[in-house]
This record gives C-alpha cells, structure tokens and sequence, in this order.
C-alpha cells in the first residue's frame, strides 16, 4: 500500500507540473498564469475536485508516444464560486502548447455533459495554440463533439468563456457559442485565420493583436463582451459575473442580501432630463441610481455605446437592464445596439432573468449604410427578442420614444408588463418639427405659421398622456420615485406565469 501511495503522490506531482517548470516560467515571463493557478483564483479556496488528471493522449505518429504528459494540456474538473457549483477546464499551455487533441477534447466534454447533466454552470480558461496537428482528422472531431455540446448547453446552462492566450481557427467557434467571452488585454486574441494566411490569401498586412486582439473584439467586431488587464482581474470579474446568473435554467438567480432602501428617493434624478429637448445626459446614472448599493455590471460597455447593457440587483434580484444612451448618437438605435441588446434580452429570457428598460430613443438611426448592412432584419432582432420573452418586463421612458423604435423598446404592445413614462416622455411618431412639416407641408414657406404649427403639436404630443389616456403607459411617475415603483413592480412580478405557443424552435431574424 505504501508503494502505490508513493506512486500515486509521485503521479499527482508530475501532473501538477504541466509541460515543466521551464515552460511554466515561460508563461509567468509574458505575463501569464498557469492553467492551474488560473483555477485557484477562480474557484473558493480548496473547492476544486479535479478529473481525468492521469489521461494521456493515444497518438503514436511523429514519434508523439515519446511524449505522453499527464493530463493532455487540459485541467477539468469542478468546484465552487461563492458556494455554488461551477464546472471548469483551463487549458494549460505548457503542453504542447494548450492544443486540442482527441483526449483532450474528451476531457472537456465530460464536464460538459456532467455540467448540463447536473444543471451548473461551464466556464472555459482558452489558452490553445488549436487543433494537435500530429492528430489530424482525430482534433478536428474531438472540436466538433465540443460544439456540439456547447449547442446542448446553449440555454440550458450559463456557458463563459475566458480568452487567456491564443484562440485561433477551428478554437473560436466553441467561445463564440457561448453566452459571455471576456478577454485578457495584451495577452489574448482571437481570429479564424492569422495574419501570415491573411497577407498570403489577401495581401493585407495586419498583426495579431490589430487582427483579433481585445479591443478589436470588444470595440469593433462585439464578439467579445469585456476585456481586462490581466489574469487575475479577469477571473475575479468572472467570479463577479457568476454571482449574478442562475445555476441553470430552472432555477432564480440568487438573492443575495442587500443594505439599500428599495423605496429610497432619488430627487436628483429629477433634474436629470435637461431642459433642451436635443441635449444629452447620462443614463447610466439613472441604472446606479435605482441599482442596489449602485453596482452595475455591464456588459459589452465599449461597443454600440449608444445602447447599455448589464445586470443590477432589486431587493437583492438579479434584473437584466436594457437602455439607451443619450450620450452616443443620441441614443437611436442601430444596427450594432440592435444586435447587442436582442442577444441581452435573449439571454435573460433563456434564463428567467427579468428585465428592466429605460427608454430614451429618438429612432432608429438613418443613412444608407445603414440600410444596406440591413438594419431592418438587425432592427427585428431586436423586437423579436422582446416579443417572445416571457420574464417580467418593467419599461421606464425617461424622454423620447418616438416611431417603431418605441414600439420595438418593450412597448405594452410587445407584453410588457408595467409600462412607466416620466412627465418628461414625448411619445409621438417623431419629432414635433418633422411632424410638422409633414402635415402641413403647405405651409412651409411661412416661417410663422410652422413655429405656430409646431407648437402646437409639442402641446398635443410631446408628453406622456396621449399614450397615457390609451393605457400604453400604466402609470406617469416621478422621477424620483423610480426606484420604488420599479422595485415594487418586479415584486408583483415575482410568480409571472406565461408561455408560448408550443414549437420546435423559432426562427428569429438572423
């Protein structure tokens, strides 16, 4: 018994050590933590319960049975964040560079289907050079088995993905199916093909990090949701994250404790609307405004600024927050703030997440191109995403709502459930000086009678109680009572119960 302890000890040991503490100094030298150190910090201290720490790959071409490391370049296993079970695989690049071999793509999968089997969430640590490609045809299955597990999971768990290192060719598409990708500045990147393929077919001349490095990701291409500076930020930001998502789909998100008054009054908030109609302010000081102790966590805050996203907690609820942004292109929506919030909305439907709007939309925003890259299908996303929710949805129109982009901001005609407008909404069609001149294009050469005109229609419609006195709107609030009224109203919301027609899938405009 004492020798196989011995063994075993010793085993554990060569495991721990990856490809070598050559390799690992590596690593440390470009500013990167090892597989198993990045699951440390992950996870609560001594949680992690590790699998498969023995396997070894099975290939015997190019000589690679000489070269049978323990555990294959993946760490899989599960442990806890906060108390609550997670399932992890952090891939170590000292082993033959984190590349994805048969065994390895294996190892991932168990988890995946413990995972979706046990109903907790899966988060990836990516640091792969790709697919083993002494293996060949067996790499490229074994990615394929991991995608389509990350298809199974898709709404049925929380799926992260944490870009560490490289994540090139075949290796993005399993990140891109999930439903958050954070990436480490500096140290990470993401492409489908690299810059050497890139000059060859294209004759572009590109470096990795211009090519698909965090802020090309988070600022251009949206495939990623946020970026940090380094490894230990970025895993204490996915612990944050967590904190906020159920376990699975049938369960609530947690309701952790809260200090915050949820019928505090915010007078502030009631000079927060300029007196200048065309003049901008900040939203985002309404959400810290009616969030508990202030804490946001946004997501996908430097691209399509003209649209936030992000979770806040009521009472100690996770509530999913939708909302223009005056502050960038007068918060219109677009083709980019259509597609980012319609994937939002669909997350938090897919996991019961209710969702708070806050509306200060002039439109949707002109010019041709943003017709031809087909605003109109981006625009729909993002109203088929409202339309098919089912969670509690609470709608505050702090501004304008104007046109088919308030109707497509959960309106009560998409079912929402508590429709609110400040004194200050104009809902109208559009813009009181557009308006006119359409109605009374006559007079258009009469500078007086269209100042009269528009006037008028200000007075008739630049206020909340047209749609008031149709029951649009349930209720014209006090800014400062916001909290309160938004608070009380995801309280009602609590045992919601509504369902669609049954059907396979849906088919939203893609």
């Amino acid at each position: 018994m004492k020798d196989i302890s011995t063994e075993l000890e010793n085993r554990r040991a060569l495991a721990r050590e990856g490809g070598g503490q050559r390799r690992i100094d590596a690593q440390h030298a470009k500013g990167k933590l090892t597989a198993r150190e990045r699951i440390e910090l992950l996870l609560d201290e001594s949680s992690f319960e590790e699998f498969d720490m023995f396997v070894a790959h099975r290939c015997t071409d190019f000589d690679m049975e000489e070269q049978r490391p323990s555990g294959d370049g993946v760490v899989t296993g599960w442990g806890t964040i906060n108390g609550r079970m997670v399932y992890v695989f952090s891939q170590d690049f000292t082993v033959f560079g984190g590349s994805l071999s048969e065994t390895h793509a294996q190892k991932i999968c168990k988890i995946m289907d413990m995972a979706v089997q046990n109903g907790a969430p899966i988060i990836g640590l990516n640091d792969s050079g790709g697919a083993r490609i002494q293996e060949g045809v067996a790499s490229l299955a074994g990615y394929a088995e991991v995608f389509q597990r990350n298809v199974m999971a898709s709404g049925v768990v929380p799926q992260v993905s944490v870009i560490m290192g490289p994540c090139a060719g075949g290796a993005v598409y399993s990140p891109a199916m999930t439903d958050f990708i954070f990436m480490v500045k500096d140290s990470s990147y993401m492409f489908v093909t690299g810059p050497d393929v890139v000059k060859t077919v294209t004759n572009e001349i590109v470096t990795a990090e211009e090519l698909g490095g965090s802020s090309t990701h988070t600022k251009k291409s949206a495939v990623a949701d946020g970026a940090f500076d380094n490894d230990v930020e970025a895993l204490a930001e996915v612990r944050r994250l967590v904190d906020f998502l159920p376990l699975n789909n049938r369960e609530k998100a947690p309701v952790r404790p809260f200090y915050d008054a949820p019928n505090r009054i915010e007078n502030s908030l009631d000079t927060l609307i300029p007196d200048n109609p065309n003049s901008p302010y900040d939203m985002k000081e309404l959400i810290l405004k009616v969030a508990d102790e202030r804490d946001f966590y946004e997501i996908q805050e430097d691209f399509a600024k003209n649209i936030i996203t992000g979770f806040i907690r009521l009472e100690g609820q996770t509530v999913g927050i939708v909302a223009n942004q005056p502050m960038f292109l007068a918060g219109c929506l677009d083709i980019d703030s259509s597609r980012k919030a319609a994937r939002f909305v669909r997350f938090c439907d897919a996991f019961e997440i209710p969702i708070l709007t806050l509306v200060d939309v002039p439109g949707f925003l002109p010019g041709t191109s943003q017709e031809y890259g087909g605003v109109i299908k981006h625009g729909a996303k993002l109203l088929f995403a409202y339309g098919e929710a089912t969670v509690p949805k609470v709608t505050v129109i702090t501004r304008k709502a104007y046109g088919g982009a308030y109707d497509v901001m959960s309106s009560k005609h998409l079912r929402g459930d508590f429709n609110y407008a400040w004194p200050t909404a104009e809902i109208a069609v559009m813009g009181a000086k557009g308006a006119t001149e359409i109605i009374h294009r006559a007079d258009l050469v009469n500078t007086d009678k269209i100042s009269q005109h528009t006037q008028d229609y200000e007075d008739r419609f630049a206020n909340p109680f047209v749609a008031a006195e149709r029951g649009f709107i349930d209720e014209v609030i006090q800014p400062h009572s916001t909290r309160r009224r938004v608070s009380r109203a995801f309280a009602s919301l609590r045992n919601k119960s509504l369902k669609n027609p049954w059907k396979k899938h849906d088919n939203i405009p893609l």
